[in-house]
């Protein structure tokens, strides 16, 4: 603003000069314009020389501002476009893949993290990392009441040395920042950025508004991940005992049975039903009938391999399906599992015991529909037998290359 001022002034004394200069009135005014005019250029000099590194100085504050303006700008389109990914992520395999390539972009230099809570909830896994020095490799599980972050609700920076407050999972030998990532009031994670080296705080600091952005926008796809996993969850798995639903085993039995046919193996389905269930809510109480139900389902889980199907059928009836399972096999898993649902009679204080009925494909049966039918006829064997039991459907027969019908070989 002076200089501008400044160069005003100048230009209203030149226009007087040339005035004077036109008028050349006499011997004092010429010499008083002499003396002007040379006064007039010094000023024109030092006004040059004062004002043009003032000006250079301005140039490059508007420089600057222009490049912080263009690099903001470029901020704001990678995390639009990260939102825009992430709203497409199908679950957390992708979501990762989005954090690593916009943080490649936005946080060069630095490492990150990404831990979520487990299923429980009692602990953090590592979810993906990315630019993490191999020498010091993030932990695998990070406990709620070790962080600091989760336990203020609030970013917290671990700085090295035995003498600053850092989380126990800390590796001294850095510097981290840790970031809880929340969303409609919960914690979801946990994103942490590393630096190491000279001025490793100064270039966390530089960074932290590009960090918090991102656990933001990653706050609200793992929300949303953990909406959609919830809801595929209520509409596959029984509610109180966890075991998958009717709806489930059906889409896994026609799945199986496919499988088994053209792999020419076996599929055995085991039915199993509660003995007077109704009798033990009646005399004990719902609260009873339900302790029972999710003691079974776990009885049963645990008894099974992790490529056998357990599901809840309805009511009291429960479904177990073995691949690769011949009728024989399938029978001495059912006694199995029957022994062990007896032995919950202990731990409650009332008679718990079980029916079982198993059939196969394609021993004693060749569709999906026959096999269930014919494991239900078998369970309603085992219960007018006396129930507690297990009982086998009846194998089909098939004919010889001779012409003459047997039955399958159990």
């Amino acid at each position: 603003m002076f200089a501008t001022i400044l160069v005003a002034v100048m230009v209203a004394i030149m226009i007087v000069f040339e005035v004077m200069d036109r008028l050349e009135t006499n011997f004092y005014i010429n010499t008083l314009y002499n003396e002007l005019e040379i006064g007039f250029d010094a000023a024109v000099f030092a006004a040059m020389a004062w004002a043009g590194p003032l000006a250079l100085r301005e140039m490059r504050k508007r420089q600057q501002a222009t490049l912080f303006a263009l690099d903001s700008r470029t901020q704001v389109e990678v995390l639009f476009h990260m939102t825009d990914m992430l709203q497409s992520a199908r679950g957390y395999a992708d979501a990762n893949s989005v954090l690593r390539s916009t943080a490649a972009k936005l946080l060069k230099g630095l490492g990150g993290a990404l831990y979520i809570f487990n299923n429980s909830g009692d602990r953090l896994e590592l979810s993906t990392s990315w630019s993490w020095p191999e020498d010091s490799a993030p932990a695998d599980t990070i406990s709620p009441t070790h962080c600091w972050a989760l336990k203020r609700g609030k970013v917290h920076v671990n700085l090295p040395g035995s003498d600053t407050l850092h989380c126990e999972h800390h590796d001294q030998s850095m510097v981290v920042a840790e970031i809880p990532m929340m969303a409609r009031g919960e914690v979801y994670g946990l994103l942490a950025i590393q630096a190491g080296g000279e001025s490793a705080e100064e270039r966390l600091q530089i960074a932290a508004p590009v960090a918090g952005a991102l656990a933001d926008a990653m706050s609200l796809a793992l929300s949303n991940i953990a909406l959609r996993e919830k809801l595929r969850t209520q509409a596959l798995r029984d509610p109180l005992t966890s075991l998958y639903n009717r709806r489930y085993m059906e889409d896994a039995l026609d799945r199986y049975a496919n499988l088994a046919e053209r792999n020419q193996s076996t599929l055995c389905v085991v039915m199993l039903d509660l003995d007077h269930f109704k009798r033990l809510n009646d005399e004990h109480g719902h609260a009873l009938g339900d302790a029972v139900l999710t003691d079974v389902a776990a009885t049963v889980l645990g008894a099974i391999r992790p490529s056998d199907v357990a599901c809840r059928f309805g009511g009291e009836e429960f479904v177990v399906l073995f691949p690769d399972c011949t009728l024989l096999e399938g029978i001495a898993k059912a006694e199995i599992l029957r022994g062990r649902i007896e032995r919950l009679s202990e731990n409650h204080g009332a008679r718990i015991s079980a029916s079982f009925g198993v059939a196969t494909i394609p021993e004693t049966s060749t569709k999906v529909t026959d096999v269930l039918a014919d494991a239900d006829a078998a369970l309603y064997r085992a219960k007018t037998e006396g129930r507690n039991r297990v009982e086998g459907a009846i194998p089909r027969p098939i004919r010889t290359k001779s012409g003459t019908p047997t039955a399958v070989a159990a």
